[in-house]
C-alpha cells in the first residue's frame, strides 16, 4: 500500500470516530439497567419503565437475558397478557394496568437480566433482578486428634460449613475473638463452594495454622457474611478449642482434701504436669525404716487413694513422671503428709467395781500427734460429767451403776475423737423395774410378759408359770426376760411373778392380769415395757388376784343374807312357843300333814366357814351376848 492509501485509511478512521464521538443514533451506550432485589421463596415485581409518549404499552414484550441469550417469556397484547412457552410459563402475570409484570417463586435461577419492549423495537426497558438466600447456621468441626506444638508447617484446626446460601456467603475465621488473616507459613484459609441442584451453595472453609502451647485454651470459630434485600448480615459458628500437645516442664504433687487431714478420711494424692497430654505418673513413699523411696499402688487413673487414711500413711510423697514422646524423665518436690489420730483409749480400771456408799476414781489415756482434751460422759443420758482425765465419784449409790465413756479429742482438729466405755458395778441385790404390774388382756390371746432386774453380780430371773423365756442384750449388770405365754383361766387366776437373784439377794416383781371386756384390740400378742426403775427393792410374796377377792366378798355378803334372814324366822318362832329349844338340839315341829315332807334344814356346829369369821370385827373381837344368834342355831336340826 502506498503513502495514498495510508492516508485514506487514516482519515477514515477519524472520520468514524468522530461520528462516534456525535452521538450517531443507534451506536450510543446503554444505561445500567434498574436493579430489583428479592429473596428466594418470594415473588418480584417488575415495572416496565417506557413512557405514555415513546411507547405503548398495549404491546409490549418481555425477555430474559441470561449468558447473552435472549428468550421471549411473556407479550401484552391490547392490555392481555400471555406467557411463552418456557419455564417461565405459569409463573407470571400482569399487574397494575399491565404496567407490572408478577414473578412468583423466586429461586436462584432468576438472577438475571429481564427487559421490556415496546412496539417500536428501538424503546426498551432493562431490569436487573438480584436473588438472595441467607445461608443456615454455620456448622464447625475441629480437629480432634490435635496438634503438635512441634509441627512445622501448617495444620488443619478446624474445618467451617455454610449451607444453601445465595450468592457465595464471605467467612472469616477468628481465634478469641481476633481475625484471622492468611499468614505465610503461620496461617493458612483454604475456602471452596459447591452449587446444589437447586442452585445454592455451599461453603466449605478450613483454617489451618501453626499453634502454640499459648493455644492450649484457645477459642476458634468462623463468620458467615451475606446480604439480603433488608441489609447486610452475619452468622457465627460455635466456639471449638483444639488439642494441642506440648511437652511437660513441671511436675507437682496434689493432695485432697486440703487443710487438716485425719484418720477415717478419704484422701487422694495425684500427680500432676503442665504438659498435654500428661506423662506417665508413680507415686513413691519413703519407707520409714530405711529411708528409700518405694513405689505405692495406685488406681487406673494413676491416683493414691487412701480409705480409709491411718496414721500408718504419713510421710514422705513424690511424683515420678516420664514424657512418652520426649522421653524426658520429670520429679516434684516431696510433700510431707500428716494424717492426725488419736488412738489407744484406755480408762483404768477396766472393770470397776465398788460398795455402795463408797468412793471410785477412774483415769483415762490416750495417744495422739497433737494436743488431746478429755471429756467424761455418762453413758445413758450422754450428760458431761467433768474435763480432764480423772473422774471422782463419791458416795456412790445404786442408781450411779452402768456406763461411763472417756471421750479423748483434738481441739484443732474438727471431728478427730476416740472413746472408750467402762461399766461401773455397785455390789447389791436385784433391783427390780416395778414391784408391780397390772395387764388388761384377752383370754386366750398370746402375751409377752417382760421383766427387768439389775444388780451385781448380774443377777439371774425365773418364773413362776410356764412359757417360752428369753433374755436380751442389756448393761453388763442388768438383764431384762420376756417370757411368751398363752393366756388361760388358770393364768388369769394366780398371775405371773419373776424372782431375780444373785449371791447377795433376791427380789420380785408380781404381774396381775385382768380382762378387758370393754376394750377392743387388734393385736393378739401384747408386750408390756418395763416401767421407771423402782428405788427399793421388793420382798413380797404372791397376792391374791383382785378379781377373785372381789368374788369372794359377793359370796360372803349373799351367805350373810341368807343366814339373817333364817335366824329372823327361827327367832320369830321362839317367840311364839312354837319353837322350843332345849339342850338335846333337836327338836321336831310340828306342821300339817300337807306340807310335813317339804324340806328339812340342819344347821350343824361345826367349824364355820372363813367367811364367817369376816362377819366379827376387823379386830377380831366376838358379838356381844345380844348379838349372839339363837342359842337352838348351833348343832340342831329343824324338819318342817
Amino acid at each position: 500500500m502506498g503513502r495514498s492509501g495510508l492516508i485514506c485509511a487514516f482519515l477514515l478512521a477519524v472520520c468514524c470516530c468522530s461520528r462516534r464521538a456525535a452521538g450517531v443514533p443507534g451506536e450510543a451506550e446503554q444505561p445500567e439497567p434498574e436493579l430489583v432485589e428479592v429473596e428466594v421463596g418470594h415473588t418480584a415485581l417488575l415495572k416496565c419503565g417506557l413512557s405514555h409518549a415513546q411507547g405503548n404499552l398495549s404491546h409490549v414484550d418481555w425477555f430474559s437475558v441470561h449468558k447473552e441469550k435472549r428468550m421471549p417469556i411473556f407479550r401484552v397484547r391490547q392490555g392481555q397478557g400471555q406467557s411463552e412457552p418456557g419455564e417461565y410459563q405459569n409463573r407470571l402475570s400482569l399487574q397494575d394496568k399491565g404496567t407490572t409484570l408478577v414473578l412468583t417463586g423466586i429461586t436462584p435461577h432468576d438472577d438475571r437480566i429481564f427487559t421490556c419492549q415496546g412496539k417500536r423495537r428501538a424503546q426498551e426497558h432493562r431490569i436487573r433482578l438480584r436473588v438472595y438466600k441467607a445461608p443456615e447456621e454455620p456448622s464447625i468441626q475441629v480437629n480432634t486428634l490435635g496438634i503438635s506444638v512441634n509441627s512445622k508447617e501448617p495444620v488443619e484446626v478446624a474445618t467451617c460449613v455454610g449451607r444453601n446460601g445465595y450468592p457465595v456467603p464471605q467467612v472469616t475465621w477468628y481465634k478469641n475473638g481476633q481475625s484471622l488473616k492468611e499468614e505465610k507459613n503461620r496461617v493458612h484459609i483454604q475456602s471452596s463452594q459447591t452449587e446444589e441442584s437447586s442452585g445454592l451453595f455451599t461453603l466449605r472453609s478450613v483454617l489451618q495454622a501453626q499453634v502454640s502451647k499459648e493455644d492450649k485454651d484457645a477459642q476458634f470459630y468462623c463468620e458467615l457474611s451475606y446480604r439480603l434485600p433488608s441489609g447486610n448480615h452475619m452468622k457465627e459458628s460455635k466456639e471449638v478449642t483444639v488439642p494441642v500437645f506440648y511437652p511437660a516442664e513441671r511436675v507437682w504433687l496434689e493432695v485432697e482434701p486440703e487443710g487438716m487431714l485425719k484418720e477415717g478420711d478419704r484422701v487422694e494424692i495425684r500427680c500432676l504436669a503442665d504438659g498435654n497430654p500428661q506423662p506417665h505418673f508413680s507415686i513413691i513413699k519413703q519407707n520409714l525404716n530405711t529411708r528409700e523411696m518405694e513405689e505405692e499402688r495406685t488406681d487406673d487413673n494413676g491416683v493414691l487413694v487412701l480409705d480409709p487414711a491411718q496414721k500408718e500413711h504419713s510421710g514422705r510423697y513424690e511424683c515420678q513422671g516420664l514424657d512418652l514422646e520426649t522421653t524426658t524423665s520429670l520429679q516434684s518436690d516431696q510433700q510431707e503428709l500428716v494424717v492426725n489420730y488419736v488412738s489407744d483409749v484406755r480408762v483404768s480400771p477396766a472393770a470397776p467395781e465398788s460398795q455402795e456408799g463408797s468412793s471410785l476414781t477412774l483415769n483415762c489415756e490416750a495417744e495422739s500427734n497433737q494436743d488431746l482434751q478429755f471429756q467424761w460422759l455418762r453413758e445413758k443420758t450422754g450428760k458431761l460429767l467433768a474435763k480432764g482425765q480423772v473422774l471422782q465419784l463419791h458416795n456412790l449409790k445404786r442408781e450411779e451403776g452402768g456406763g461411763y465413756r472417756c471421750l479423748a479429742s483434738v481441739p484443732s482438729v474438727p471431728g478427730l475423737n476416740r472413746s472408750q466405755l467402762v461399766n461401773v458395778a455397785i455390789f447389791g441385790p436385784p433391783w427390780m423395774a416395778s414391784r408391780e404390774k397390772k395387764m388388761w388382756v384377752k383370754e386366750n390371746s398370746v402375751l409377752n410378759l417382760s421383766c427387768e432386774a439389775s444388780g451385781h453380780p448380774r443377777p439371774s430371773i425365773v418364773w413362776s408359770v410356764h412359757g417360752m423365756a428369753s433374755e436380751q442384750d442389756q448393761e453388763p449388770q442388768n438383764v431384762l426376760s420376756v417370757l411368751n405365754v398363752l393366756v388361760t383361766p388358770e393364768l388369769l387366776e394366780t398371775g405371773a411373778e419373776c424372782v431375780a437373784s444373785n449371791s447377795l439377794g433376791r427380789n420380785t416383781t408380781i404381774i396381775f392380769l385382768e380382762l378387758d371386756s370393754n376394750r377392743t384390740t387388734n393385736l393378739s400378742t401384747s408386750t408390756i415395757s418395763p416401767p421407771a426403775r423402782a428405788n427399793g427393792t421388793s420382798t413380797e410374796k404372791k397376792l391374791t388376784e383382785p378379781e377373785s377377792k372381789g368374788v369372794v366378798i359377793v359370796a360372803v355378803t349373799v351367805c350373810v343374807l341368807v343366814l339373817a334372814l333364817l335366824g329372823a324366822v327361827l327367832y320369830f318362832f321362839h317367840k311364839k312357843g312354837k319353837l322350843p329349844c332345849g339342850r338335846s338340839g333337836k327338836q321336831e315341829i310340828t306342821l300339817p300333814p300337807s306340807r310335813k315332807s317339804e324340806f328339812v334344814v340342819e344347821v350343824k356346829s361345826d367349824k364355820l366357814p372363813e367367811e364367817m369369821g369376816l362377819l366379827q370385827g376387823s379386830s377380831g373381837d366376838k358379838r356381844a351376848p345380844g348379838d349372839q344368834l339363837p342359842p337352838c342355831l348351833p348343832n340342831t336340826t329343824h324338819s318342817w
